[in-house]
């Protein structure tokens, strides 16, 4: 393959329409734009979404179902809550399939309320310091 051999694919370049060149050619007097009307005039073109003066439907329409990320609050769940749990090695859904959280939920935090019990290990779950110190004395494991 060569520089001077490339060409444009079958089809990609099409002959530059000639309007106005009189009724023979079918594109004469209105230049396929039709009869009156905005569009038919020069420079009677509008913006995306503009519905002629009537409310357009981007505005009509309820604006619901987006939270940005830095204003989501996620659950948070006490220590003592986790004494509820039976297993030893807890994360997100080990909580879902105990209704700790509800099954929406993508991140939580514990915090120190109460005391663990027992030695548990922690994955995947954010912990404030208190319950990291808490959790590392009975001799469980956070990570």
């Amino acid at each position: 393959m060569y520089l001077n051999s490339i060409k444009p694919a079958n089809g990609a370049k099409k002959n530059k329409i000639r309007v106005g060149r009189g009724i023979g050619s079918g594109l004469g007097k209105t230049c396929g734009r039709g009869h009156k009307g905005q569009k038919s005039r020069a420079g009677g073109f509008h913006k995306i979404g503009f519905e002629g003066g009537q409310m357009p439907i981007q505005r009509r329409l309820p604006k619901r179902g987006f939270t940005a990320l830095s204003q989501c609050k996620y659950p948070k769940i006490r220590l003592s809550d986790l004494n509820l749990i039976q297993e030893t090695e807890i994360n997100m859904s080990i909580l879902k399939k105990n209704n700790i959280i509800s099954i929406k939920d993508k991140r939580i935090k514990i915090y120190k309320s109460g005391n663990c019990e027992r030695k548990i290990t922690l994955n995947g779950i954010t912990v404030s310091d208190g319950v990291k110190k808490a959790i590392e004395m009975i001799g469980g494991k956070v990570s």
